[in-house]
């Protein structure tokens, strides 16, 4: 059984730095590509990093430069560091499973609950 479990998430102040994590559990991560979705109120899932099937990184211009989406296989476990946030980065952020391509246009074949995540100013 396909499960993903998100944490990490808060409430922080404009500027300031979180990181998210995403266990995996059910299948080996290292052989999937998965990343992270985000939906704020009032809008639709918005993709924000994911790898691709080269294990590169991927990532939505709203936050390249300012999120990196990393993995420890051995933890079957992985992250997004997301610094000098803004309050625009508000909304409940969700790791899936899924093509990049998929996640980064909002989508995905397997969810966690989701986390959330609020930006001050």
């Amino acid at each position: 059984q396909v499960q993903l479990v998100e944490s990490g998430g808060g409430l922080v102040q404009s500027g300031e730095s979180l990181r998210l994590s995403c266990k995996a559990s059910g299948f080996y991560l290292q052989y999937y590509t998965i990343g992270w979705v985000r939906q704020a109120p009032g809008k639709e899932r918005e993709g924000v990093a994911c790898f691709d099937t080269a294990d590169n990184t991927r990532y939505s211009a709203s936050v390249k430069g300012r999120f990196t989406i990393t993995r420890d296989n051995a933890k079957n476990t992985f992250y997004l560091w997301m610094n000098d946030m803004k309050p625009e980065d508000t909304a409940v952020y969700y790791c899936a499973r899924a093509p990049c391509p998929t996640i980064l246009a909002g989508r995905g074949d397997h969810w966690g609950q989701g986390t959330q995540v609020t930006v001050s100013s």
